[in-house]
């Protein structure tokens, strides 16, 4: 028997609001958002649901304020809910047509911050430093390719095209397909470890042949990593995206290509980087070519 969420529970409780969560997830899905988005607006909701015992259509200004002072009390130091419910109950006005609830909702800022900045020699050393053979390749995967997590794990053997030297992105963010170069030395690593592991479907199995490997595995290699190869900054997978692409600038990638690589919708996501150096154009590469010259 599953465990009844949060959300089955206000849907439970508050008459009206199954209702209005299927229309609120309807509408997200076909508009090409993940389930998981729309769970986490959703979640923050249904809490609120609960609190009051009441549709959000029929709260008032007063009631949502006050809710909110709580929420921004008792919220995390990155006020990840906080802004998962106003984000939700925008949206979710928005398609009810409630203009006054809507504008009574305050706007969220965007802090204006700069990724955490790897040197090639940390990233050499992080790439090295696992025991095991698949272990590195992962590392080396995600920073040679420039891979968010979820792309890393979804990645089949038949993504890989040897000949070419790419790597074949499918359906990643914003739905978008793409090709990425990557290193000799990354295909003559795979090459071997596919021969020696003999993983089925995907690149990267998991306990199971066949199924891929966790999120959370990825996360625990790299933590483990870290702390071997002493480094202090504050390190995550989506450091080593960061890292390629700030690298590939330093190697002379202009940013349009970049933007490319990455997978980014609009080139201003990617101009972040450009604080790194002025660059000239050149034609796609990856990063591990330059990180490891002779391919040692």
């Amino acid at each position: 028997m599953s465990r009844k969420t949060i959300k089955d529970e206000a849907c439970d409780k508050v008459a009206g609001f199954r209702e209005i969560s299927q229309a609120f997830t309807r509408k997200f899905i076909v508009a090409g958002k993940s389930e998981s988005f729309v769970d986490n607006y959703l979640l923050q909701i249904s809490k609120l649901v609960l609190f009051y015992e009441r549709s959000p259509l029929e709260l008032s200004i007063d009631e949502l304020e006050e809710y909110l002072l709580f929420m921004r009390a008792n919220s995390t130091p990155s006020l990840s809910t906080f802004k998962h419910l106003v984000y939700g109950l925008r949206q979710l006005y928005r398609i009810y047509s409630v203009k006054e609830m809507e504008l009574a909702l305050p706007e969220i800022e965007y802090p204006v911050t700069l990724p955490v900045v790897l040197s090639k020699e940390e990233v050499k050393r992080l790439i090295l430093t696992p025991k095991y053979q698949k272990h590195r390749l992962i590392i080396g995967t995600i920073y040679d390719g420039g891979l968010r997590i979820s792309e890393l794990i979804n990645l089949q053997i038949k993504d890989v095209d040897f000949d070419r030297k790419t790597i074949h992105i499918r359906q990643s963010k914003y739905k978008k397909d793409r090709y990425v170069p990557i290193s000799t030395m990354l295909i003559r690593g795979l090459k071997g470890y596919i021969d020696d592991s003999n993983p089925q479907d995907y690149l990267f199995n998991g306990r199971i042949k066949g199924s891929p490997i966790s999120e959370a595995a990825v996360r625990h290699l790299l933590g483990q990593g870290i702390k071997r190869v002493g480094i202090k900054k504050k390190v995550c997978v989506h450091t080593l995206r960061h890292r390629y692409a700030t690298h590939l600038l330093e190697d002379g990638l202009d940013i349009v290509t970049l933007k490319n690589q990455m997978g980014h919708v609009k080139v201003q996501t990617t101009m972040i980087y450009l604080h790194i150096t002025q660059v000239a154009p050149h034609r796609g590469f990856s990063p591990l070519s330059t990180l490891f010259p002779k391919g040692q």
